[in-house]
């Protein structure tokens, strides 16, 4: 580099030895200053100048990244020259940085005003939006690897990547870790050290591991609040759902009455006859230690027990007459009816007049062929429902009527064909991953082992399996947010728990959240409806109500809410044994 001018009046004074020699120490100060600031360049970004950005070396950096690793980078942005990035794909936008020593692999995508402190790991599919802080060391892991198979060691099942999205104005602390399949929202704060594995909520402050809401930013808590209230407003959101619920059951009630029954709407929220609506409105009664306001008790009893088929001891719903030609067996009302109606009957002090003798009577081999005939590949939740069917309908018999030997046969196919990998039933769809398993096994154990009282086979694969799903569809949130898609998650949570602490904390997470965003999701005088859009119902009413009891029951709060299901998802083995 070209040395500096010295002044005249100094070059008189000194000999040119002396003047050489200042000049030396002179230059050498100047390129350790130099070099020392590069070096705090590498892990003090924030510190660049215009000049900085618009070096020969920054420009030749991003002109290297983006020929190697598909790099589009904002004329403004700052990379470090010892920032490690192995992409295929990365974007980083205007006035953005990465400090030195920071891991960037994968597919990535920062925004504007968004800053990557030295050693922190980016990795997999990730999108992160405008003004996002990562701290040092932080792990942001998009993609996961595969080890369903136990029989396959881990390195040879390859990897799969849900990817991660991190909205603006996110600070994630320290030595967070952040997995796939996350969405954290707009102005959320991570906490150092936090391992997030749900979504968070916009301005929610998480923490822990795994991480939990324990704050949110604009708030601040009131000096006397009450030490009862439990971390996430769960206790408030209880006793606010149990003040309604408990004064306006009646109410919801009678919006759905009709001079001979109820009418109300289903599942895919279209309104239709079914016995199904004078079931739940039994259920919900009992569930408030109650009965539907003027209902005829003797005549309920009557109209339900005369839908039962004597000779097969199905109960096809005579508001919606079964396909013609086809199994009675192969109608799925005929079969949910021994439920709905065989527990509707029980909390009226009666029970099914008949044996269901097209379960009870068949041989065990067709049984078997009946259990292999089942769609488990493509419709798992289906088949589970077909188990929860056959399951009740051993408990009627052999509680009111007769037993056989069926009953052991049904449970040894099950524990033969259990998927041990998953701890479930049947195998995931490329469309829906395990949604269909999990589904099916809340209602293949439900009408089974819950009911009988008997221990699940493999429940810590089964729990990885219902928390993954979970995981896959981010709580289920819009769409997804169902009063099906919610009990087959905690009810599953419920019964295994029973068994195994495996991923304890992250149950108790989803049984807190549960609670919290349903006891948003109930509408005054109407009640609960069974998906996001739809008018509230009595099915969606009684489906929620019995989830939110499972949550409570999972975080030891169940006294808080007084409904408390007396059927289809009572709690209560029924101990008759094998």
């Amino acid at each position: 580099m070209p040395r500096p001018a010295m002044p005249h009046h100094y070059r008189r004074r000194l000999g040119s030895s002396a003047v050489t020699k200042a000049m030396d120490l002179t230059a050498d100060a100047a390129a350790s200053a130099a070099m020392w600031r590069q070096e705090r360049l590498q892990f003090l970004p924030w510190e660049r100048r215009p000049e900085d950005v618009a070096s020969p070396a920054q420009r030749a950096l991003k002109d290297k990244l983006a020929l190697v690793a598909g790099a589009r980078i904002a004329a403004s942005a700052y990379i470090a020259s010892e920032a490690r990035i192995f992409t295929e794909h990365l974007v980083v936008g205007e006035e953005s940085w990465i400090a030195g020593h920071a891991l960037v692999r994968g597919d990535v995508e920062i925004g504007a005003h968004s800053t990557v402190n030295p050693y922190a790991c980016i990795s997999g599919r990730v999108r992160c939006g405008d003004g996002v802080r990562i701290a040092s060391l932080v792990s942001i892991v998009g993609f996961n690897h595969n080890f369903a198979d136990a029989d396959r060691p881990v390195h040879q099942q390859g990897t799969s990547s849900v990817g991660i999205v991190i909205d603006d104005d996110v600070w994630i602390g320290a030595n967070a870790v952040i997995l796939d399949g996350v969405t954290i929202g707009r102005g959320a704060v991570i906490a150092a050290g936090a391992v997030v594995t749900r979504d968070v909520e916009s301005y929610a402050i998480v923490g822990g591991v795994p991480a939990r809401v324990i704050g949110r930013r604009g708030e601040t808590a009131a000096p006397s609040a009450p030490s009862i209230v439990m971390q996430d407003g769960v206790d408030a959101a209880l006793k606010e759902l149990a003040s309604s619920a408990a004064s306006q059951w009646q109410g919801i009630l009678a919006r759905h009455a009709m001079e001979d029954g109820y009418l109300s709407y289903e599942a895919d929220g279209v309104r239709r006859p079914s016995m199904r609506h004078l079931c739940d409105a039994i259920e919900i009664a009992a569930g408030f230690g109650g009965l539907p306001p003027g209902l005829d008790v003797a005549a309920a009893i009557k109209k339900l027990a005369a839908v039962q088929e004597p000779e097969t001891g199905l109960l096809p719903d005579p508001l919606r007459p079964p396909r013609s030609g086809a199994p009675l067996r192969e109608d799925g009302l005929a079969l949910y009816n021994i439920l709905a109606i065989g527990y509707a009957l029980e909390c009226l002090g009666s029970h099914l007049p008949h044996p269901v003798a097209a379960i009870e009577d068949i041989s065990p081999a067709e049984l078997h062929d009946w259990l292999e005939a089942l769609p488990w590949k493509t419709r798992a939740w289906s088949s589970g429902a077909a188990v929860d069917a056959m399951g009740t309908a051993f408990y009627m018999n052999a509680r009111y009527h007769r037993a056989g030997i069926n009953r052991e046969m049904l449970f040894g196919w099950l524990a033969n064909h259990q998927d041990r990998s998953t701890g479930l039933w049947g195998k995931p769809t490329e469309a829906e991953g395990l949604l269909q398993p999990v589904n099916g096994f809340y209602r293949l154990s439900r009408g089974t082992y819950a009911q009988f009282g008997l221990p699940v086979p493999n429940p810590d694969a089964a729990i990885r399996s219902v928390i993954a799903n979970w995981q896959r569809y981010k709580g289920f949130a819009g769409p997804s947010w169902t009063a099906c898609n919610l009990l087959d998650t905690v009810h599953p949570l419920w019964l295994l728990g029973q068994q195994s602490d495996h991923l304890r904390p992250n149950a108790l997470g989803i049984a807190a959240d549960t609670i919290v965003r349903a006891a948003a999701h109930w509408r005054d005088r109407e009640g609960f409806a069974f998906a996001e859009g739809q008018p509230a119902s009595l099915q969606g009413t009684e489906m929620w109500l019995s989830v939110v009891h499972l949550a409570a029951l999972m975080l030891d709060r169940g006294e808080l809410l007084p409904f408390k299901p007396k059927g289809v998802h009572r709690t209560a083995p029924v101990g008759l044994g094998l």
